[in-house]
C-alpha cells in the first residue's frame, strides 16, 4: 500500500489550474523529487496535501485513511510535515529552543512551554540529539536569527524532523545557499531521512541536486503530471526536456 495517494485533486484559481485532477502517489520510504517550471502547480500540490490549501475536487490518502477534509494540524497528528522554501523560525529564540519548541508542540504541550520547559528534561535531552544530528550542536544557544543561511535551511528541516513525521516535504531545502554549500546541506538531510526510514517529497529547482538524491522524479507541468520515474527515465524524457529543461539541456 502507498504512504500517500491523491485522486483527481484539483485546485482552480480562477481561470488557472493549479493542480488539474492529480493522481499522485508515494511509496514508503522513498525518496521523491517534485519539479516542473514556474506555475507548473508543484508548491499548489504540496499545500494541498499538507493542508494549507482544501481542494475543489479529489482525495487525499494518508497511510489508507482519507485526510481530505483534515486541518494542517491534523495532518502533522497524522505523520505529515514539512520545512519551508522561505525558512520559517523563531528568529528571536535560540536555535535549540526552535527545536524543542517543536517537540512541545508535538506532545500537545506548547501553552506549558514557558511554565515547564525547564522541568522537561527528555523534551531538552531530545532537542539537543537532533541537533547533533544535523551538526548544528555547536550553535544550540545562538539565535535562529544569527546562524548562516544554510544552517538556516538545516535548522527548518531539523524543525520538521522533530515533528516525527511519516512523510516530510522538503520545499527547495538548498534555495538561497551558495553552491558549495547545497551538497553538504543535502548529505545531512538524505542521510538522516533514509536512516529513520522517513518517505520524503523534495520540491528543488537544482537539477544537479534532483538527479543525485532522488530515487522517483515527479514532472508537473500546467497543473497535471507530465512524467514520473527513475532519475535517468526522466533525462531521457523528450517531452520532459521540451516542457522543464528546454531543447538545450544536456
Amino acid at each position: 500500500m502507498n504512504l500517500l495517494e491523491t485522486s483527481k485533486l484539483t485546485k482552480y484559481f480562477g481561470d488557472t489550474h493549479a493542480v488539474d485532477q492529480v493522481d499522485f502517489s508515494i511509496g514508503e520510504g522513498e525518496v521523491v523529487s517534485l519539479i516542473g517550471s514556474n506555475g507548473a502547480g508543484k508548491t499548489s500540490l504540496v499545500n494541498l496535501i499538507s493542508g494549507l490549501l482544501q481542494p475543489d475536487s479529489g482525495k487525499i490518502l494518508f497511510r489508507g485513511t482519507d485526510v481530505t477534509d483534515e486541518s494542517v494540524y491534523g495532518r502533522i497528528r497524522a505523520g505529515i510535515a514539512r520545512s519551508f522554501q522561505i525558512v520559517n523560525l523563531f528568529d528571536e529564540l535560540a536555535v535549540l529552543d526552535n527545536v524543542a519548541l517543536s517537540i512541545f508542540a508535538r506532545e500537545l504541550k506548547t501553552r506549558f512551554f514557558w511554565r515547564l520547559a525547564d522541568h522537561d528534561h527528555p523534551i531538552w535531552q531530545e532537542a539537543h540529539d537532533i541537533l547533533r544530528q544535523f551538526g548544528l550542536e555547536p550553535k544550540s544557544s545562538v539565535l535562529a536569527g544569527g546562524i548562516s543561511q544554510g544552517e538556516r535551511k538545516l535548522l527548518d528541516v531539523a524543525v520538521a524532523y522533530a515533528l516525527k513525521p511519516k512523510l516530510l516535504f522538503l520545499d527547495e531545502p538548498t534555495s538561497g545557499v551558495s553552491t558549495r554549500e547545497k551538497a553538504p546541506i543535502m548529505d545531512v538531510i538524505s542521510s538522516i531521512v533514509r536512516a529513520q526510514g522517513i518517505t520524503a517529497v523534495v520540491i528543488e529547482h537544482d537539477m544537479d541536486i534532483i538527479f543525485k538524491y532522488s530515487d522517483r522524479i515527479v514532472v508537473m507541468h500546467q497543473g497535471v503530471v507530465l512524467a514520473s520515474g527513475r532519475p535517468e527515465e526522466i533525462r531521457q524524457n523528450e517531452a520532459v526536456k521540451d516542457a522543464v529543461f528546454g531543447p538545450t539541456h544536456a
